[in-house]
């Protein structure tokens, strides 16, 4: 879609940065400037300046705005306790909730003509997948020791044999499913959009559009952040 590169060549050439010819350039700075990497710090800025503008200082009895930053971190952190137990959901909320945050303000970005979604982009979905893979691993092992190895090792070990390839196979395939799930259906949600643009026009296809548009970054967020959950939730449990 040429729209986000002609927005981001009118920034970059502003501050005399160089333009990307294409999604990826060639130089180090080319890639620092390249359209996912600048939207990633536009959304970065966003959710370091919005609550600063719109939270202010704490009360006691809270605002309208505290209310709704309260019901978003409250509700996550509940959401977290069901499926991981409280304290474990206070140690893994830092980075679920950034992971939240992050998703939704770069799914919903891509909503807005002139802009696109970080996370249309593989590199951008694939880096945060390889953070939660190395994560739960890292949980596990920090729970359970060498005893991790028994979540691959099946239910009964004349099994064993068979379910370790699998388990480890299964266990690998969650780095492709988790990204290219995200990557997916944000750059298939783009093209459609761009799509529907041309066949109906500027004038009756944004309405349905966004509304589609919001619905698959909720979801998307949800989904990804459900099963970043469960996967860490799995890998603290006790291997059955």
């Amino acid at each position: 879609m040429q729209e986000p590169l002609l927005f981001i060549s009118v920034i970059l050439r502003f501050f005399h940065l160089p333009v990307p010819e294409g999604m990826v350039g060639h130089t180090i700075l080319a890639k620092l400037v390249s359209p996912h990497m600048t939207y990633t710090w536009f959304v970065m800025a966003i959710l370091i300046i919005t609550p600063k503008l719109t939270l202010g200082k704490l009360e006691m009895v809270p605002g309208n705005k505290q209310n709704f930053w309260e019901a978003c971190v409250g509700g996550l952190e509940d959401f977290m306790a069901d499926n991981m137990g409280p304290k474990r959901a206070a140690m893994m909320f830092p980075m679920m909730a950034t992971f939240t945050f992050y998703i939704l303000v770069a799914n919903l970005l891509g909503l807005i003509p002139g802009f696109m979604s970080p996370t249309s982009n593989l590199n951008i979905t694939l880096a945060m997948t390889l953070i939660v893979w190395f994560t739960h691993h890292f949980l596990g092992l920090r729970y359970h020791g060498f005893k991790y190895i028994k979540h691959f090792l099946g239910p009964m070990w004349w099994l064993t044999p068979l379910m370790f390839p699998i388990e480890v196979i299964s266990n690998l395939a969650r780095i492709l499913s988790l990204s290219i799930r995200l990557f997916g259906n944000m750059m298939a949600h783009e093209i459609l959009a761009a799509i529907l643009f041309m066949l109906v026009g500027a004038f009756f296809a944004p309405v349905p559009i966004l509304v589609l548009g919001v619905l698959v970054a909720v979801v998307q967020t949800m989904v990804f952040v459900l099963l970043s959950v469960i996967y860490c939730a799995g890998a603290m449990e006790s291997a059955h």
